[in-house]
């Protein structure tokens, strides 16, 4: 569980974050939108330690991540699996490779064990013979499922993914939404994910927090976005699902 208390952060520009007060479960997939410029990628830096807050505090279940000296924030780091925008893969690196290198890094295990790790993150993401392949020889999606891999490879409690789906076809990213919220359930992760993609957030949100001009505007489940009646909510949820079809259309 991760836990939000007023968390505050400004710029030279002005104040960014206006005192987030919220909280990601365990087991669950968590969905920040807004729009661009609301606040959500300096939210979601502020959480995984990129960012210090300049007033609040977040708590990973229970530990306080502004009284964590440099140890205790290099273990914390430790338990957290990313998921970047562009996937993020070394192009020198086999997939195995790519999946082995956080194990090779920080983790206590022989070689073989590593091997045997990276094999089975790859084969859980539907990529069991594609180890010897690197990133330029496969598609988008296969890239997207191996970054997947990688950042479940060390078992962290903790997952963060940032706008998982872009530039993927909406197939693909149907399939990289089941992958992510089969694994947070299978290995009982809390996940936060950054997303524009209103079909993740109809389909993935068991908690999604909306955040305008800095304010924790609204938040709730999938169940409850269409009949929230929270104006702001309303015209990002219907305005960004009429330009997804629009694309989707213009692209098929």
């Amino acid at each position: 569980m991760i836990q939000l208390n007023d968390v505050r952060k400004s710029f030279e520009q002005g104040e960014v974050l206006k005192g987030i007060n919220t909280v990601f479960n365990t087991g669950k997939t968590s969905l920040i939108i807004g729009q661009s410029g609301s606040g959500k990628t300096v939210l979601l830096k502020c959480i995984v330690g990129l960012l210090d807050p300049d007033g609040g505090d977040i708590l990973y279940d229970g530990r306080s991540l502004s009284g964590m000296n440099k140890s205790e924030r290099s273990i914390l780091r430790r338990e957290m699996g990313m998921l970047f925008q562009g996937a993020a893969l070394f192009d020198s690196m086999s997939l195995l490779e790519n999946v082995m290198f956080p194990l090779r890094m920080f983790s206590p295990m022989c070689e073989s064990d590593q091997i045997k790790r990276a094999k089975y993150c790859l084969d859980r993401v539907e990529l069991r013979n594609s180890y010897d392949l690197y990133p330029a020889e496969v598609s988008g999606g296969m890239q997207k499922r191996a970054a997947i891999a990688r950042a479940i490879s060390m078992n962290p409690k903790y997952l963060f993914c940032d706008e998982p789906n872009s530039g993927l076809d909406p197939l693909t990213s149907i399939r990289i939404d089941e992958l992510i919220t089969d694994i947070t359930q299978e290995f009982k992760m809390t996940t936060v994910i950054n997303t524009h993609d209103m079909n993740s957030v109809v389909t993935m949100g068991e908690k999604i927090l909306f955040i305008y001009q800095g304010d924790k505007a609204w938040e709730g489940d999938r169940e409850e976005l269409f009949r929230s009646g929270n104006e702001k909510l309303n015209e990002f949820v219907f305005a960004t699902k009429a330009l997804q079809k629009k694309t989707a259309t213009q692209t098929l």
